[in-house]
């Protein structure tokens, strides 16, 4: 990928980064010389593979971590920045999304309310602990707020569901929705502290968490038949458009 992107001296973490865009991710900040934590929940062999691949202890660490309450995030901020040293970039990339359809009038309770916590609740402790440390890094930084200079980044992994919604997972939809939401506000309250916050709506993408839905033969040709190119984007695509 040819991007014009230095990251060098940063520090970044990205939630969900052993597998499929989280793990994009990790790979092109390290490649774009930042140093980088991320987390996992359970895919502990792809997580330390990633993380020696992309450098080791020293450049990238992996780091276990459920995110399903606002006190898991704080944790997970507190653990990056206790392996880093400092914090520039925040990633909130994980999330949960069911691949069986389920009409809303079925929809268990305990699956709403796990993809809530799991999708929105867990963001609100990451953006607050990411925001003080932020704060505390920038507590000399004075001038023009609209400069170029940042004292952080925050960019929260939306999705289309949460633009136009998405039939059989309201669930899912509702809690994308709010971070596009959540990004707006942020934006505005947080840019006169050299904080920037943007959000990333990905359509289909070709990840572990799709590719059975991918490939359903029912499914999967109704999804392509959606997209304009004809098929889920590749990571690569995804990120090359997104950066």
């Amino acid at each position: 990928m040819a991007l014009s992107l230095a990251l060098d001296g940063k520090v970044a973490l990205v939630t969900g980064g052993s597998r499929g865009i989280g793990a994009e991710t990790v790979r092109l900040f390290c490649e774009t010389g930042a140093r980088v934590a991320f987390s996992y929940r359970q895919a502990r062999v792809q997580a330390e593979a990633l993380a020696a691949q992309c450098g080791g202890a020293l450049k990238c660490v992996a780091i276990e971590q459920e995110l399903s309450t606002p006190a898991d995030g704080r944790a997970l901020v507190e653990k990056a920045v206790a392996a880093l040293g400092r914090l520039d970039i925040l990633v909130a990339n994980h999330g949960v999304w069911e691949a069986e359809d389920v009409p809303f009038a079925q929809m268990a309770e305990a699956q709403w309310q796990r993809t809530l916590a799991v999708n929105l609740d867990s963001v609100f402790g990451l953006v607050q602990a990411a925001v003080a440390q932020m704060e505390r890094q920038g507590a000399a930084r004075s001038g023009d707020p609209r400069s170029s200079e940042a004292t952080g980044h925050i960019v929260l992994i939306s999705s289309t569901a949460g633009q136009r919604g998405e039939a059989y997972h309201a669930d899912y939809a509702v809690t994308k929705g709010a971070l596009i939401s959540l990004t707006k506000s942020l934006s505005s309250e947080l840019a006169p502290k050299g904080i920037r916050v943007n959000c990333v709506a990905p359509g289909w993408a070709a990840t572990d968490m799709t590719e059975a839905t991918l490939a359903d033969p029912a499914m999967g040709p109704r999804i392509a038949a959606a997209i304009p190119l004809g098929s889920a984007g590749g990571l690569t695509q995804l990120l090359a458009s997104s950066c």
